[in-house]
């Protein structure tokens, strides 16, 4: 018998932790379990312990995210992050022609919406409704306010499709509650759907539902330094848990849940609240704590409930899968960088060797992980790890294993010379530096 098309949701929190779940060993808080409905999709379907984000900052993985390909192919991924100056730039966006994850599988009849963060480029060059959508909802920009849905110059930054929209409410419930309606909308539908769930939980500012009265004292300086702590974040994270229960309530009740694939993961490591244990780093690091992520697929009809895997994989590899699923060829213009994952995930036994790429401009790091090995440069410092043996990167091998550290040098400067040049241009955004708190 054939599989049927799935319906896909991708949802991707935003700056969390390696292990800021339970499933992923994170502590109770203080009000009980953290993420009760990801633990039990993690039951119900895959949990992989290697999987990684394109890159360590929001926007540049959003790029691979939509494309499936290395975001450094665009000019626009190249700022770390997209930052609001670029409002009205004609180059700092996701190109309309493109083509994108969206695009290509509402090309094959699949319903497209994003609801949640765009952050790839403004409008009018860029925005959801050119780069494949059907109809979007959400902020354009990095990071907003949880009430008053300004961003960090103080503009409002809540889109319905192209139009300015207003509306009372916690943000990270207005994005689930939409994303109930939508999958409540499609139940009635022919095509299948594709959902881009994509929360800007727990970036900052910190902001639970009852920190209503904050949003005015904060305004102007979203990056809310002088405040937050880990009860509230956890707390940030629990409301984006719920309302993930509520959609697979939704899913459950209009009969679409055992051929939907939702898959779950985060654009990059966690933030100055986050609990990375065992990871070293974080947000804007290409060490483990900046890029490894959890990822977590469910989809009855194909993935079989429990398992654990060790695959590495990237960003990019589950757009790439989630074509696949689809039975949607790319472009041929635009070959993906990403690889399809869908026969592992019907067979965990064919897992298969991916080596993976990363180079930051952010102190010149660059970083490749094949097999067990990674190699790693910050600030013009070479690193060689055995991450399985050492997944804090704190025994430095490169003494012991020349020969290793150069073959990986080798093989990086290879993979780099087949992607465009940092161009000179290209900026660093740093919301708080070692002034504001100290470092490790």
């Amino acid at each position: 018998m054939t599989q049927k098309r799935p319906n896909i949701i991708y949802i991707v929190a935003d700056d969390l932790g390696f292990a800021d779940l339970g499933c992923y060993g994170g502590r109770d808080a203080d009000f009980g379990p953290v993420s009760p409905v990801l633990d039990g999709l993690a039951a119900g379907g895959i949990r992989f312990t290697q999987g990684y984000s394109n890159s360590p900052v929001c926007s540049p993985t959003r790029f691979a995210l939509m494309t499936a390909r290395y975001q450094y192919r665009l000019r626009g991924a190249a700022e770390e992050p997209i930052n609001s100056k670029s409002r009205g730039s004609n180059t700092l966006g996701l190109p309309p022609e493109h083509p994108t994850l969206p695009s290509l599988l509402r090309a094959a009849g699949y319903r497209t919406a994003l609801i949640g963060k765009w952050h790839l480029g403004y409008p009018p060059s860029f925005g959801p409704l050119k780069s494949g959508y059907e109809e979007s909802f959400g902020p354009l920009s990095g990071g907003v306010d949880y009430f008053t849905h300004c961003d960090s110059s103080g503009n409002h930054d809540l889109k319905l499709g192209d139009a300015e929209h207003s509306e009372d409410g916690y943000l990270t419930d207005l994005l689930s509650h939409r994303a109930v309606e939508y999958v409540q909308r499609m139940a009635g539908q022919e095509a299948p759907f594709f959902l881009s769930l994509h929360y800007t939980a727990p970036h900052w500012p910190w902001e639970t539902r009852g920190d209503a009265a904050r949003a005015p004292a904060i305004r102007d300086n979203l990056f809310d330094l002088a405040a937050g702590n880990i009860h509230v974040y956890r707390r940030m994270i629990h409301h984006m848990d719920e309302g993930i229960g509520w959609i697979m309530q939704a899913l459950e009740r209009t009969g679409q849940i055992d051929n939907t694939l939702v898959v779950f993961t985060s654009d990059n490591g966690g933030e100055r609240f986050s609990d990375n244990w065992p990871l070293v780093g974080g947000k804007m690091d290409l060490t483990e704590g900046g890029i490894r992520v959890p990822w977590i697929a469910h989809w009855p009809a194909a993935i079989a409930p429990g398992g654990v895997t060790a695959q590495q994989c990237m960003t990019m590899d589950w757009s790439a899968t989630m074509l696949h699923a689809a039975g949607v060829a790319a472009h041929p213009d635009y070959p993906l960088d990403g690889q399809s994952l869908l026969p592992m995930l019907q067979d965990p036994a064919r897992a298969f060797a991916r080596p993976l790429f990363w180079r930051m401009n952010h102190r010149g790091q660059r970083a490749h992980r094949d097999g067990d090995w990674k190699y790693l440069r910050v600030d013009g410092n070479d690193y060689l790890f055995n991450i399985p043996q050492d997944e804090r990167e704190r025994a430095n091998l490169a003494k012991r294993e020349p020969e290793r550290l150069a073959a990986m040098r080798a093989a990086w400067e290879a993979w780099e010379a087949t992607m465009p040049p940092i161009p000179a241009d290209a900026t660093v955004s740093l919301g708080y530096s070692a002034k504001d708190m100290p470092q490790r």
